[in-house]
């Protein structure tokens, strides 16, 4: 049934009924291939594997899957909830079993009121707050950052944690650069992102990213690039023992696990950081030292204030406080 989910191709999803001519179904073909662009391949990832969840939940127990009743998505989101699968685990499962209906041209059984009283429920009872991972501040990030001439993987990784914090990359975008994607200026380099979390559409963004007095992030990425004798293609790159320096992209996973290893070795708990400590730890220190919500936005990319004003509040949480002198 997994399998059989997973590779119906977006002819089937989209709504073929088995008579259209051959330069029809040429068309629908093309059409299946922009609607898989319409989500990110993570996305498309997640939402595929949720989906086969459900699709096994629902052979276990001979219930239709498309199109599925409401009563049968209800009982599958309360099924996932007495397992202790997380609300936000369980919020996705719903998505996924949406955007498969929708796409199908099916009736949406995540709309009805019986199922989103069942996910609210879920929440009220087993909903917690979302587990932020620590920032990696300016000066947790200059600890972190390894310190060599010569180890190639320190060299990586010391410009890949000060470029990802110095530009509040995504860990997505930071494996993405590619050496055309930088320009040096005498101020710093200027970063063009094709591609972004809120830029799906590919229309790309450009950033500046300063030079450095303690730890800078151009020195840095510098030193990489002639070490490992990368003219062309991508910047962070896996390397294989004796120090070949591999001509594929690292992992946005691979971000991740570097993060947490020179967290550890800087002393710090590395289960309380991840690759988006990078981005946090940049907006925190911003806001700390004062940056206007303006400017943090023009670096991070963000298209709502609400998100960066939090970083703000919590940096002036004891600033002028109501109740200071009072007691």
């Amino acid at each position: 049934m997994g399998d059989e989910i997973l590779s119906a191709n977006a002819l089937t999803v989209i709504g073929d009924n088995g008579q259209l001519p051959s330069p029809i179904e040429n068309d629908l073909d093309r059409a299946a291939d922009y609607a898989r662009a319409e989500k990110s391949p993570a996305t498309q990832k997640a939402y595929w594997k949720d989906f086969e969840l459900f699709g096994l939940w629902c052979q276990d127990r001979n219930a239709d899957l498309l199109p599925a009743a409401p009563e049968t998505v209800a009982a599958y989101l309360a099924y996932e909830a007495a397992r202790g699968t997380k609300p936000s685990t369980i919020g996705r499962r719903c998505a996924a079993i949406r955007y498969v209906h929708s796409l199908g041209g099916h009736p949406n059984p995540t709309a009805d009121e019986r199922v989103k009283a069942v996910a609210r429920g879920i929440r009220r009872t087993h909903g917690t707050a979302p587990r932020r991972t620590a920032p990696a501040t300016a000066d947790r990030i200059i600890a972190m950052a390894p310190r060599t001439d010569t180890d190639l993987t320190a060299l990586r990784d010391r410009a890949l944690l000060l470029l990802g914090f110095a530009g509040a990359f995504r860990r997505s975008e930071l494996v993405a650069l590619d050496l055309s994607d930088i320009e040096e200026l005498s101020e710093g380099l200027r970063v063009t992102i094709r591609r972004g979390k809120t830029d799906q559409e590919g229309n790309g963004e450009v950033i500046a990213i300063v030079r450095g007095h303690v730890a800078c992030p151009v020195a840095a990425l510098q030193a990489w690039l002639g070490a490992a004798n990368i003219t062309e293609g991508p910047i962070f790159r896996s390397i294989r023992r004796g120090g070949h320096v591999q001509p594929a992209r690292l992992t946005d996973r691979s971000v991740a696990n570097i993060v947490k290893t020179h967290a550890g070795r800087a002393g710090l708990d590395p289960t309380l950081y991840s690759g988006h400590s990078l981005r946090s730890g940049f907006l925190t220190s911003a806001a700390k030292g004062g940056a206007s919500l303006f400017k943090m936005m023009a670096t991070s990319r963000h298209r709502s204030t609400d998100t960066l004003a939090g970083y703000i509040r919590d940096q002036e949480l004891f600033k002028d406080h109501a109740g200071s002198r009072l007691l």
